[in-house]
């Protein structure tokens, strides 16, 4: 693989620790790296933020997930893990949507609480996890349009901790049923900087990873 794309994964990349036991020297070490490598941001616990914040000082943004992984947290809990984030310094936040609501065809809660928080967000980036292995076309389709109309800055495929993550089929699904100021972020069972790129290839502009920088240093390492 060219050092281009490498870099080009790495800045399109969500460096991301979510493991429930993950420990502060763990998010440490996710930190330096994000920025040692350019990433995109580092996507951590909402109890590690403020901590991160103080800790890059501005040289990586902060990414935190609302609602994880379930999704079944009211709406008025979600707005307050939000608010939280923020006030903690997140600039960037990763929601869990309710799945609940998709299979009973609450498509007007989902729209009501993806917009209650883009509006909590302000500038701050909001990207919306749908959880794809879980979904059939149409729900996706259905997503693609509420998360388009509700503004959001990106759609999300997965949390990493379901029963499936990204695939190709669901990349281009989500990029074909967006508008075209939606970002389409690929998570969950990225583990080869091929399948990186593949997403990248054909869409999906950000990328959510724990290992594409340890697959990555060999390609870059002696010339940082």
């Amino acid at each position: 693989m060219e050092r281009a794309d490498v870099e080009r994964i790495l800045r399109a990349t969500d460096h991301t620790l979510l493991r429930p036991a993950a420990t502060y020297d763990e998010i440490t070490k996710l930190l330096r790296e994000g920025m040692e490598f350019g990433c995109a941001s580092c996507c951590i616990p909402a109890s590690y933020v403020s901590e991160a914040v103080n800790y890059v000082d501005g040289a990586l943004p902060i990414c935190t997930v609302i609602g994880f992984p379930n999704g079944y947290d009211t709406t008025g809990s979600k707005l307050y893990q939000t608010e939280d984030a923020l006030e903690n310094g997140a600039s960037e936040i990763d929601m869990v949507i309710n799945l609940g609501w998709v299979k009973d065809g609450l498509w007007d809660f989902i729209t009501d609480e993806i917009e209650q928080i883009r509006d909590l967000c302000d500038d701050a980036i909001l990207k919306v996890i749908i959880e794809t292995s879980e979904l059939d076309e149409h729900e996706k389709i259905r997503l693609s349009e509420i998360v388009t109309a509700c503004e959001a800055d990106f759609i999300k495929t997965s949390t990493g901790f379901a029963s499936g993550g990204a695939t190709p089929d669901d990349v281009r699904l989500l990029c074909a049923n967006v508008g075209p100021h939606i970002g389409v972020k690929a998570s969950g069972g990225i583990r080869s900087l091929e399948d990186a790129l593949t997403y990248l290839r054909i869409g999906a502009s950000r990328l959510g990873a724990s290992a594409l920088i340890k697959l990555a240093r060999p390609y870059l390492e002696e010339t940082l």
